[in-house]
C-alpha cells in the first residue's frame, strides 16, 4: 500500500455531496448525475438493494467501471471505518437492480471478488485512481471489490423503468424500451 494518505475532503462534507447528488438523480429522474463508465475512467449508477431489517427498497449511488459484461464497484463508504450499508444489503440478499446513464436498467447479483479476480479488479481500480491505495489504508479491514453480475431475469426496481437491458447467459445485451 502507499506510504502516505492521500487527503480526503472533512467527512460531513462528503456527506453533504451523497445528499445533494442524490436529489440531483431523483429530481432528474436518471437523466442527470448517472454517467458511464469510460476507458481511465469510472461511471456512477444507481443501484437499489432490499434492506436487510426492514425488506424495503434501499437505493443509493455508486461508483464502477465495466469489467465484460459485468458492473465493478467497492464496499468503500466514502473511505470511512464502517461498511455500507448496500454492501451489508448485498450480502444479505445478492438481487439487485441497477440503474445506468441513458435510464437503462438491469437486474443483478452482488458478489464480492476473491483471490486473482479481486487483485485484477483492484489493480483495474488503481488504474483509475492514483491514491487507491492511500485511501484503503485508512480502513481498518480489506476494502471489498464488488462484482455486480447481470442476473439472468430482469427485475424491474420501484420506479417503471424507461429502458430494460438483458443479459442472456452467452452474453447477449438486448435493450428494451
Amino acid at each position: 500500500m502507499a506510504r502516505g494518505k492521500a487527503r480526503l475532503p472533512p467527512r460531513w462534507f462528503i456527506k453533504t455531496f451523497w445528499h445533494v447528488h442524490r436529489r440531483i438523480v431523483r429530481a432528474s429522474r436518471g437523466r442527470r448525475g448517472l454517467w458511464p463508465a469510460r476507458p481511465g475512467k469510472w461511471g456512477a449508477l444507481w443501484l437499489t438493494t432490499t434492506g436487510r431489517r426492514s425488506g424495503e427498497p434501499r437505493s443509493v449511488i455508486i461508483g464502477y467501471f465495466e469489467d465484460g459484461p459485468n458492473l465493478v464497484s467497492m464496499a468503500m463508504n466514502g473511505w470511512g471505518v464502517a461498511e455500507p450499508a448496500w454492501w451489508l444489503n448485498l450480502q444479505a440478499d445478492p438481487q439487485a437492480v441497477v440503474e445506468l446513464a441513458g435510464g437503462i436498467r438491469r437486474g443483478v447479483l452482488g458478489r464480492a471478488a476473491v483471490g486473482e479476480e479481486r487483485e485484477r479488479l483492484w489493480r483495474r481500480w488503481r488504474e483509475l485512481d492514483k491514491n487507491l491505495d492511500s485511501y484503503a489504508a485508512r480502513r481498518p479491514r480489506e476494502t471489498a471489490v464488488v462484482v455486480l453480475e447481470p442476473a439472468n431475469e430482469p427485475r424491474v426496481g420501484p420506479v417503471s423503468p424507461i429502458a430494460i437491458e438483458t443479459v442472456d447467459p452467452r452474453g447477449s445485451r438486448t435493450v428494451t424500451r
